[in-house]
């Protein structure tokens, strides 16, 4: 990936979801202008969910998914519906397709309560319209209730006399004819998916509050075995750019040249930032009156998740005897020796707990949907993760009564400096 790509945990994630045969594919390869996803009049052509980043204005930075059907049936039809459900997971904005002439049916229900559940915004796209006789007619744009109702149960009916509301009072859902055949309304569902984007809570920046325009700041990037060739890890990359973007500016340094990098300034830095681990060393070189944190704890809060971590903590000062952690990382890189998941994290517990526990890890999509059999989750920042991917993960944990925390704060924890690397986050 280039410096100037946009990475995918950034990109606004539209998932586009609905039975087999409704032309969800067609409607993808009409929105993105591209013949991106096979069409076919075959049930089930689409067999794992499709991806593809791309620019789509309005929204900008988009990853486009187009996913299996959620009616498929058979053995290999629930593991291809499982496959759609953790897609949603990861949805800024979810588009269900489905058919202008059979209205919604029982799987559409079901993915519309999948939404609501994991908090995902929807808009419903009426397709096939060119099959209505009154097409022309019909409104581009209305609105649909949540819940089942004899209105809701044919598309037929004028957009303007569906109801408005869901029983919770929420504003009902946005839904709009189109037909994937003649590209009708295209347009017009691009720009209802891009207010469904802006209508979402902004997202605080990662160093947001942290600095200020004009500050300096330090960040402390190891160079060892795990260090790739020729190029820095993402949350270095996304770190260096978001002070820029704040007008900061910003020197890269290495643990071995951090004192004299300290040394040459003629003002301290407003922050030191530090892959965790080399928080020991890191913290016996900077002095106490200049913050420090780690670039794992940032992306905790720039995630939302921090909070939720800080709580399992707890649960690592407290591991019972013989207990199971999972060590769960976003990405899928190539695991070499010295590790951070796989040794160093173990080999500091090993010392930090003084009895015996057992460890497992996850990378990528691999993260279990059973968590009860273990003690402790230690999760990684999840740079790769966006930021619904990442917030589903801590949720989802809390919903099993499983304690999670993040290798940034466990990490500091275990050096005993806990309380430093969180001060200048100014957490309530």
């Amino acid at each position: 990936m280039g410096l100037n790509d946009t990475q995918s945990a950034e990109r606004v994630h539209i998932g586009f979801f609905g039975r087999r045969n409704v032309g969800k594919s067609s409607v993808v390869n009409a929105v993105t202008n591209q013949e991106l996803a096979v069409v076919s009049d075959v049930k089930g052509t689409t067999t794992d969910p499709v991806r593809k980043s791309m620019e789509l204005l309005p929204l900008g930075p988009v990853l486009i998914i187009d996913t299996p059907g959620f009616d498929d049936e058979g053995m290999l039809g629930e593991k291809r519906v499982e496959k759609t459900r953790q897609v949603i997971r990861e949805t800024d904005i979810a588009v269900l397709v489905a058919d202008s002439t059979e209205g919604l049916q029982d799987a559409d229900w079901q993915l519309l309560a999948e939404f609501r559940a994991n908090g995902v915004p929807c808009l419903i796209v009426w397709n096939k319209a060119d099959l209505l006789d009154d097409a022309e007619q019909r409104l581009a744009l209305g609105v649909f209730p949540w819940t089942k109702s004899t209105d809701a149960q044919n598309p037929a009916a004028p957009a303007a006399q569906t109801s408005a509301v869901r029983t919770d009072g929420a504003a009902a859902i946005q839904a709009i004819y189109v037909s994937a055949q003649d590209k009708k309304n295209i347009q017009e569902l691009k720009e209802a998916m891009g207010r469904l984007k802006r209508g979402a809570a902004e997202t605080v920046g990662l160093l947001d509050g942290l600095v200020s325009r004009g500050d300096t700041i330090v960040l402390v990037i190891p160079i060892d075995k795990a260090a790739p060739k020729g190029r820095l890890i993402l949350p270095e990359q996304q770190t260096i750019r978001a002070g820029l973007d704040l007008g900061v500016s910003v020197m890269v340094t290495g643990n071995d040249r951090l004192a004299e990098t300290l040394a040459s300034l003629k003002e301290p830095p407003q922050l030191v930032i530090t892959d965790s681990q080399a928080f020991k060393q890191v913290d016996a070189i900077v002095p106490e009156e200049i913050p420090m944190t780690s670039f794992s704890i940032l992306f905790a809060r720039y995630k939302g998740t921090l909070n939720r971590q800080l709580v399992g903590i707890a649960r690592l000062k407290g591991l019972p005897e013989n207990a199971k952690v999972l060590i769960s990382e976003g990405c899928t890189h190539h695991r070499q020796c010295g590790d951070i998941g796989t040794e160093k994290i173990p080999a500091l517990l090993k010392k930090y707990v003084k009895r015996p526990f057992t460890f497992t890890t996850s990378s990528g999509k691999g993260y279990p949907d059973d968590l009860t059999a273990y003690d402790l989750i230690i999760h990684c920042g999840g740079c790769m993760l966006n930021e619904k991917e990442m917030q589903y993960r801590v949720r989802h944990a809390d919903e099993q009564g499983v304690p999670i925390t993040n290798y940034g704060v466990a990490l500091a924890e275990m050096n005993g400096i806990l309380d430093r690397a969180l001060a200048p986050l100014h957490l309530k």
